[in-house]
């Protein structure tokens, strides 16, 4: 796993992977948002999301990876700002008061719960060995839900594929602004937000289309990254997102490790879903397909509504 400064040193070398303008106008939509070398059109991304939001999408995804340094610059103000607009336009959830809880004992978790942990205070006074595992104690939760969002970048993901990854990576942040990792993974995982590490959203989404695919599948590494991560959180609902096709190609056991979590949900691509489904199958996952980009934020909504 890579995280802070090694999740930043991983997302500075992809960055260093850029395509040249030859190869970006195989892109039917680049040349009419990007005319002339380092020129971005924003009127002419207006009207092509209009006309093809999912083409249109996949187009300014790859643009953060050009070569021209300018027209680089621009693709990543201009899709931090409008992935993140897209995923807004959602109903805003209530966020809700904290209520007492007993939980399993931390250091810092909170004060002693004396009645639920009388039994062994009790074999404590009697052995002078206190066994942690039966402490508990008294702590604020939130009734909100953290997220876990695992985005495959294995294989070649560019276009549409990468498109759907910024875009989910936004209606996480949008849907739980303080309580949200996200997490890209092939043979690693790289932590591009921890659970507890405040970040804007802006540098969370231009990270995640950055961080190219290529490499293996490590599944069950990424499921159980994804539950440490969300172990940091005091929320009383804890999700992990996981959008990929789930072909694991790294040996290890998948359903093992999403048996330890609290909740996953499967967001796959309609045209390749076979695995997925299996896996949900094995699991007890919550499986959504989405036909592109612009299908990925009601499609989280939809799969965390369902009971």
């Amino acid at each position: 796993m890579k995280e802070g400064d090694d999740a930043d040193a991983e997302v500075a070398k992809n960055q260093k992977r850029t395509t040249s303008r030859r190869e970006l106008a195989r892109n039917p939509r680049f040349e009419q948002i990007s005319p002339e070398v380092g020129e971005l059109d924003e009127s002419a991304v207006e009207d092509a999301m209009r006309e093809d939001p999912d083409e249109t999408l996949a187009t300014l995804a790859d643009l953060v990876g050009a070569t021209d340094r300018r027209l680089r610059e621009l693709a990543r103000r201009l899709a931090a700002k409008l992935f993140l607009d897209l995923a807004r336009r959602g109903p805003v959830r209530p966020r809700g008061i904290g209520k007492l809880a007993s939980l399993p004992y931390r250091p810092d978790g909170g004060d002693l719960d004396l009645d639920a942990s009388m039994e062994a205070l009790a074999e404590h006074r009697a052995t002078g060995v206190v066994d942690v595992e039966r402490l508990r104690v008294r702590s604020w939760v939130r009734p909100g839900t953290a997220l876990c969002l695992l985005v495959d970048r294995s294989g070649s993901m560019g276009g549409k594929p990468l498109a759907t990854a910024a875009l989910a990576a936004a209606a996480v942040a949008s849907r739980s602004p303080e309580d949200y990792s996200v997490l890209a993974f092939g043979k690693d995982v790289v932590v591009a937000k921890g659970q507890t590490t405040p970040k804007p959203g802006e540098l969370v989404v231009n990270d995640v289309l950055s961080l190219r695919g290529f490499g293996t599948t490590d599944l069950a590494g990424a499921l159980r990254v994804a539950g440490d991560q969300l172990a940091r959180s005091r929320a009383g609902r804890k999700v992990v997102v996981l959008l990929s096709d789930c072909r694991a190609t790294v040996e290890g056991d998948p359903v093992a490790a999403a048996g330890c979590l609290d909740e996953l949900v499967v967001i796959a691509p309609d045209s390749d879903c076979d695995e997925a489904t299996a896996f949900c199958a094995r699991t007890g996952a919550r499986l959504t397909t989405i036909g592109g980009p612009s299908d990925v934020a009601e499609a989280l909504t939809l799969a965390l509504e369902r009971s």
